[in-house]
């Protein structure tokens, strides 16, 4: 146990003193009834000579050594995906590097699971671009992974999102792409509270009328689909897609406000996982989902439910910041040695954010160290002016 001085909003401050974590058994890593990947981020080089908010410089040993630290806990790994700061710090070139090194690392762990982003990110943004120009990019994307044996996530385009003046245009771009794929691939709709050049994807800023294209495009190819992962945070238009899949074709709850009671799921179903709170919950994660695997549901809630209010406070308005949340725990517990992000993305969050995640991450047992997060913790308060 520790006590450290916390900020409050009205500037005061207020001692706060931790709890005890969740321990985990040792020995091989744990078996799951439900197939979980971590979206993992990067750790950035803190001594690299460059410009952060210009060219990204990456730590590959630490960021791969993360990696291992979820492959340990039995989690899958989405590779270079958006908690990796795909097009928000990491580029195609940036992205092409990570994967290559994750799947030589994964090559050494028989039996991990790994799949990795393909999208359209190396078009230029500002450049107006056709639906043949948008499936050239994805074909490119797409052959580099395959050609490095990796299987396939297929990401959002914000190019797409441009170009598209119909549903029938995401048809016609989604199903060139699936004919061709080697394996079935995860499809990824992520809505625009995590990116907002996302709006009106599948050609309708309804979500429940995107979902109809998107339905429509699954049917047509189920036998190339392994499953779709959504990420709209909200459980109800989960479940309304959940129940309506092909038969084969799994959800990937991308719910970070609401994913325990999506993976627990109901006498119709039961959602699998892809998410990037995973990252920042991992021992949480993985205890819970082996407690669902036992049969005890009561156990797997007992675990995970109270990660949910540190979650919910992460992935806050504006979502697309929830990576600054997940790369400062790791922070306090000792996964990285910094609090710095490629872009420059550690200034997105206020300190008085970072103190109610502090408390929240401890309510939910998930600082590794006590005392180490809050000597931790404590020299980020000194850099602000206050200790």
């Amino acid at each position: 146990m520790a006590t450290i001085s916390l900020p409050m909003k009205d500037r005061s401050l207020a001692p706060y003193t931790t709890g005890e974590p969740i321990v985990l058994p040792k020995g091989a890593a744990p078996t799951f009834n439900r197939v979980a990947y971590a979206a993992a981020h990067v750790v950035a080089d803190p001594l690299a000579d460059n410009d952060p908010w210009l060219t990204a410089a990456v730590d590959w040993d630490k960021t791969i050594a993360f990696r291992e630290y979820l492959w340990d806990l039995g989690l899958g790994v989405a590779e270079a995906m958006d908690t990796a700061q795909r097009g928000m710090g990491l580029d195609w070139n940036g992205a092409q590097e990570l994967i290559r090194r994750a799947l030589d690392a994964a090559k050494a762990r028989p039996g991990v699971k790994i799949a990795c982003g393909a999208g359209t990110d190396h078009l230029d943004a500002n450049a107006r671009v056709s639906l043949d120009d948008i499936m050239r990019a994805y074909e490119q994307q797409i052959e580099t992974i395959e050609g490095m044996g990796g299987r396939l996530i297929l990401m959002a385009s914000r190019a797409l999102a441009r170009a598209a003046q119909s549903p029938e245009d995401y048809a016609r771009v989604y199903g060139r792409i699936l004919r061709q794929v080697k394996q079935p691939v995860i499809i990824h709709w992520l809505g625009e509270m995590f990116d907002p050049a996302l709006a009106g994807y599948w050609g309708n800023a309804d979500h429940m009328a995107a979902m109809e294209t998107c339905l429509g495009i699954l049917k047509d190819h189920a036998a190339k689909i392994d499953g779709i992962k959504i990420s709209l945070l909200s459980k109800e238009k989960e479940v309304a897609m959940r129940r309506r899949l092909p038969a084969g074709v799994k959800m990937y709850t991308g719910d970070d406000f609401n994913y325990a009671e999506l993976i627990a799921g109901d006498e119709e179903g039961y959602s699998d996982a892809l998410l990037g709170i995973f990252d920042a919950i991992a021992p949480a994660a993985s205890a819970g989902l082996a407690r669902l695997a036992q049969g005890d549901l009561q156990g797997f809630h007992g675990i995970l439910e109270p990660t949910v209010p540190l979650s919910r406070h992460i992935f806050k308005s504006p979502t697309r910041f929830y990576k600054t949340g997940v790369v400062f725990l790791a922070f306090l517990n000792g996964l990285q040695d910094h609090f710095l992000m490629i872009g420059g993305q550690e200034s997105a969050r206020s300190l008085l954010h970072l103190a109610e995640l502090f408390r929240l991450a401890d309510k939910a047992r998930v600082l590794h160290d006590p005392d180490m997060a809050a000597a931790r913790m404590t020299k980020l308060l000194a850099v602000h002016g206050l200790g």
